[in-house]
């Protein structure tokens, strides 16, 4: 499948998020692999965890800017379609019978960092930096990252990350329980492979309830986030702020966002 690899352990699944000439940005291919992932992993009581991670060493950088420069001429329901697609990616996580274990070396940015504090487990190498790096490029959060953002850090991190769009490191998202294990980088995939078959040695039906329930408590607002980013995020996917945000990423060039507050 291409930009995303299953490789099969027996026990549990390794999706790789294989796109690494864009940093591991989201793509169809990875949208593919992972739901047919997790969908294998709750039809085979074999499959006791999925693990996801990133190809050479980053995990995902989120939305590929060059796609996303397109969303300047496409109607307002592509827009939403194109968020809302994320959004049920997202739900499939939280949905899927077994444990998702993200293995996060390098960085995840954005939407990456969505998809990551969508799994049940994050493990990271010490060195992995976290970012929701909307605000960079004229954007605001989206694959339900502001609910994510408030269930596993204090509200002012939240904010912080959100407004500023600046990393945050693994290892101060670790002291605070956000994520796991911190672990020497280039140790996290082998990390997060020996919890799922750990995991996979217990008992399915009973770590499937735990599952259920725990996902129940972060549905809420999780779910209420997912639907009241669309909006937001499918407005200023065509904004000004967006093209001149994502033009000065692709420009290797800082924005000018204060010209745009000059002209109102």
């Amino acid at each position: 499948m291409e930009n995303c690899q299953i490789i099969d352990r027996d026990t549990y699944l390794v999706v790789v998020n294989d796109n690494p000439t864009r940093r591991n940005a989201l793509s169809a291919g990875l949208y593919a692999g992972l739901r047919a992932a997790l969908a294998q992993a709750a039809a085979e009581p074999r499959i006791g965890a999925v693990v996801l991670t990133g190809a050479e060493g980053f995990f995902c950088a989120g939305g590929d800017l060059n796609l996303l420069m397109t969303a300047q001429t496409m109607s307002e329901d592509e827009r939403r379609a194109r968020i809302e697609d994320l959004a049920d990616l997202i739900r499939a996580i939280l949905d899927c019978p077994r444990p998702v274990i993200a293995a996060v070396e390098g960085g995840a940015a954005g939407a990456g960092f969505s998809l990551a504090l969508a799994c049940d487990l994050i493990i990271a190498a010490e060195d992995a930096r976290f970012s929701a790096s909307y605000v960079n490029a004229g954007l605001v959060p989206d694959g339900g990252l502001t609910g994510s953002l408030l269930g596993a850090v204090p509200p002012a991190l939240a904010a912080e990350l959100c407004l500023g769009g600046q990393p945050v490191a693994a290892t101060r998202l670790h002291q605070i329980g956000a994520i796991n294990a911190v672990v020497p980088a280039g140790g996290a995939l082998a990390a997060a492979e020996a919890a799922a078959a750990q995991l996979a040695r217990g008992p399915a039906d009973s770590q499937a309830s735990i599952k259920r329930l725990i996902a129940g408590g972060r549905r809420q607002l999780l779910d209420r986030q997912l639907e009241a980013e669309v909006a937001p995020m499918a407005t200023a996917l065509a904004s000004a702020e967006a093209a001149e945000g994502i033009a000065a990423f692709l420009g290797k060039r800082a924005p000018d966002f204060a010209a745009l507050r000059r002209r109102g």
